[in-house]
């Protein structure tokens, strides 16, 4: 089994820092590919951010240049920093890991569970 573990998430006041991270443990073979989507109330949910292998990186136009992420290869993790934060920003951040199983050799796409992120005065 494969599990992905968000944190970090919170409340913050408009122009705060946030940073998320997301933790994939179990039996992984190798990751290709993790990012970050995020799911406001009403609405779909939309790419934030991704790190693909080579270190090739795609961000949402709303948040280049105040969000960054990057990643631990030796811990499996992903991190999303997030400066300059705004309400529109506000929404619920999944983690999402691109990763081949081992012993079955499965490939597919993985969800965290979830974390709020809340930017209020």
């Amino acid at each position: 089994q494969v599990q992905l573990v968000e944190s970090g998430g919170g409340l913050v006041q408009p122009g705060g820092s946030l940073r998320l991270s997301c933790a994939a443990s179990g039996s992984i073979f190798a990751i290709y590919a993790m990012g970050w989507y995020r799911q406001a109330p009403g609405k779909q949910r939309e790419l934030v951010a991704a790190l693909m292998s080579g270190g090739r990186t795609n961000y949402a136009d709303s948040v280049k240049g105040r969000f960054t992420i990057s990643r631990d290869n030796a811990k499996n993790t992903v991190y999303l920093q997030m400066n300059s934060l705004k309400p529109e920003d506000t929404a619920v951040y999944y983690c999402n890991a691109d990763l081949r199983v081992a012993g079955t050799g499965s490939r597919g796409y993985y969800w965290g569970q979830g974390t709020q992120v809340t930017v209020s005065s």
